[in-house]
């Protein structure tokens, strides 16, 4: 279990002598949505863009599923199936829902002008349409799909974004506050998507990054408390939002 894992070990990233993410330590497991919680300026987001190459670490390194991928450019990142949800949400706004995910299902041979003349293109396109129709499905999305995506709240979107992200293939999926800006009823929808993801292929990892505690307590197996760009506590998330320490510190709750 532990070697289909994302491992982080000794991980530092300073500007201008200032450690936004240092020494840090800590293991994402399959199966399971973890969550980094912590103050604003903590090291959370910083520590995404360090998985995903955006950023390179002065020292440590970066294990997934027993490969080092540490400082590997995005792209290399992104072949790995470790994909993110960044806060302003990434999606095609002038293409349909349906586009959006099936452009995401192509590879780079698909979108060479060879493919053009491949005998078997419809028969792959169809497979694709299909395939994308069932992810919209997942994310509850299939009554929107002939919309164009700018047209969609920005809930919605943010479930398209997730679609696009399976599309992918992600099997790692780094979600930076998911929830934030979402009525209750859309939170809601995403949080069961989230848990139902992790529950059919117990081969995702998902990590979310968050500071709404009820989100918390409702979907992650397991929680890391960042604060100073060190990860100062762990473990479940009763515990952990339970600790003395996180609540003086986050919560700004004495005991």
């Amino acid at each position: 279990m532990m070697n289909d894992g994302l491992m982080i070990k000794g991980l530092s990233k300073s500007f201008n002598g200032f450690f936004a993410v240092k020494e840090v330590t800590a293991i994402f497991l399959p199966g399971r949505i973890s969550a980094l919680i912590g103050p604003n300026g903590a090291g959370k987001t910083t520590l995404f863009h360090l998985i995903t190459g955006e950023l390179k670490p002065d020292k440590g390194k970066i294990i997934y599923k027993g490969d080092d991928i540490t400082g590997l450019p995005p792209w290399k990142i992104a072949k790995k199936k470790i994909g993110r949800l960044f806060q302003d949400v990434r999606i095609f706004k002038n293409m349909t829902v349906l586009e959006n995910v099936v452009c995401s299902l192509f590879s780079s041979k698909e979108e060479s002008l060879f493919f053009s003349f491949y005998p078997k293109k419809r028969r792959v396109m169809d497979i694709a349409f299909e395939k994308a129709k069932d992810l919209l499905s997942l994310v509850g999305l299939r009554k929107e799909e002939n919309r164009r995506a700018g047209e969609l709240s920005f809930g919605q979107q943010k479930l398209l974004a997730i679609a696009r992200l399976l599309a992918l293939g992600a099997q790692v999926l780094l979600l930076d506050e998911p929830t934030a800006g979402l009525s209750v009823s859309m939170r809601e929808r995403l949080l069961e998507l989230l848990k139902r993801i992790v529950a059919e292929d117990n081969k995702k990892i998902i990590v979310v990054v968050e500071h709404n505690m009820s989100v918390v307590l409702n979907i992650a197996h397991w929680v890391y408390f960042m604060n100073e760009g060190k990860i100062s506590f762990f473990g479940r998330a009763d515990h952990v939002l339970g600790a003395k320490e996180v609540r003086e510190l986050y919560l700004g709750l004495s005991a």
